[in-house]
């Protein structure tokens, strides 16, 4: 008999998975995504993608993770014996390690915000958050220790393993996340002016309304949810057999469509309440939101709270990266989990350090036009996230018997044959859509 660990609770699982889809994605990528095309129609798009194409690929996923109940690559081996399968394994550990290696870099980032924060300094002295933000990443010896305290936090929770590890710390963060980010909204909210932040994401101007905006939003529904990179493969072979993964998806869903909207929430009402412009894009928030935050009573300290909310967000995300390299690492060897989680983060560490170094004494290195940063940020999330997601659905599409797939989802017909008909026809469709759009023609 397997000693494999798992999780004591289903909500310890949905919490675990929220976390992972809720990340840098959500608080960072999807406002400047939001205010750079629309708003409110990239803003419908985004939830019409998650829910219709997003959704039964998650469910896709935790279908095959829990099934198997091992790590994804032994898990595609013997459910499809002698299938070449197994490779989709292979891509997410690839993907995980590499989005790991500047995710850390961003999260380094984080912390030399939140250290700036804790002291005050990042408020009422008329800093030029421009310069401060350029002079941060540019700085090698910072960068790198930043990085290094980053991986050092996410590994700390990853070696505890599921339930003292990976599940205690996502019960903590994530209503923490949820009751800050409201604490936010509200008194973002209350500005003079607020209003016309609201518009913007909820009133429809349907001149954005284009066949690129749908697929940056499809795009950032895959990035946001953590499709086609094991991540949830893995967490959900730690579920128990009881548990319903078709709710399990819905609710880690929801929870993501709730935190992005609400990180909307927290920062455009602020941004056009203070005569600020919504298109600043990646800068947002290590720019933008400074400066808007300098302006509000109280400034300094809910900063401070937003900066620490963005580091929550981002360590749920590193730890589910981390899992799925280790789980692989180490099959069913739970003994060697410690080992091999400080072995290998540390490789990812030292994978990230030109990443680090990209925006300072490396900045002049580049690929295909790209800087070292944004070319692994281009390969995982380009390449590596559509192939997998891609195959992910091809193989529990038509892989599965319609007697397994059945089986799994404990669906009604209805639901099980429309999450069916995506799966097979809509999902591959879409991916391969934006494969092709985002290879050859941006």
């Amino acid at each position: 008999m397997s000693s494999r660990d798992q999780f004591t609770s289903k909500i310890g699982f949905i919490l675990a998975a929220a976390g992972s889809a809720i990340g840098l994605g959500a608080i960072w990528k999807f406002p400047y995504m939001a205010g750079t095309n629309g708003g409110s129609v990239f803003i419908i798009l985004f939830v019409l993608c998650t829910i219709l194409i997003g959704l039964p690929i998650l469910i896709a996923e935790f279908m095959i993770g829990r099934r198997g109940q091992k790590d994804p690559i032994t898990s595609f081996k013997e459910q499809a014996p002698n299938k070449p399968w197994f490779m989709i394994g292979w891509i997410g550990l690839v993907a995980c390690g590499l989005i790991l290696s500047f995710y850390s870099v961003v999260g380094g980032w984080i912390l030399s915000y939140i250290l700036r924060a804790v002291s005050f300094s990042l408020t009422g002295q008329g800093v030029n958050f421009s310069t401060l933000f350029t002079d941060i990443i540019s700085n090698p010896w910072e960068v790198l220790i930043a990085q290094a305290a980053f991986m050092l936090l996410t590994l700390f929770i990853v070696q505890a393993g599921i339930k003292n590890g990976i599940e205690t710390a996502s019960k903590w963060m994530m209503p923490i996340l949820f009751l800050f980010f409201i604490l936010l909204f509200i008194r973002s909210i209350t500005l003079d002016g607020a209003m016309e932040g609201v518009k913007f994401m909820f009133v429809p101007d349907w001149s954005y309304l284009s066949g690129d905006t749908l697929m940056l939003a499809l795009g950032q529904a895959f990035f946001s949810l953590s499709i086609g990179v094991a991540a949830m493969i893995t967490y959900a072979s730690y579920l128990s057999k009881k548990e319903k993964i078709v709710t399990s998806a819905v609710n880690v869903a929801s929870m993501n469509i709730a935190i992005s909207l609400l990180a909307g929430l927290v920062i455009f009402p602020a941004v056009f309440a203070l005569g600020f412009s919504p298109t600043e894009g990646p800068g947002l928030v290590f720019i933008m939101i400074p400066a808007v935050f300098e302006q509000l009573p109280f400034g300094g300290f809910l900063l401070l709270v937003f900066f620490i909310l963005l580091l929550f967000a981002t360590v749920t995300s590193a730890i589910a990266l981390l899992e799925v390299v280790v789980s692989i690492g180490i099959r069913e060897k739970t003994a060697q989990r410690k080992k091999a989680s400080w072995l290998l983060a540390s490789i990812i560490f030292i994978v990230g350090i030109p990443s680090a170094l990209s925006f300072g004494i490396l900045s002049d290195i580049t690929i295909f036009e790209r800087s070292i940063f944004d070319f692994v940020d281009y390969v995982t999330s380009a390449i590596l996230m559509p192939i997998g997601a891609f195959l992910t659905s091809i193989f529990a599409g038509y892989y599965y018997s319609k007697k397994i797939s059945r089986e799994e989802m404990q669906a009604s017909p209805i639901v099980y044959n429309c999450w069916l008909f995506i799966v097979r026809y809509v999902a591959p469709l879409s991916i391969a859509a934006i494969f092709i759009n985002k290879v050859f023609f941006s």
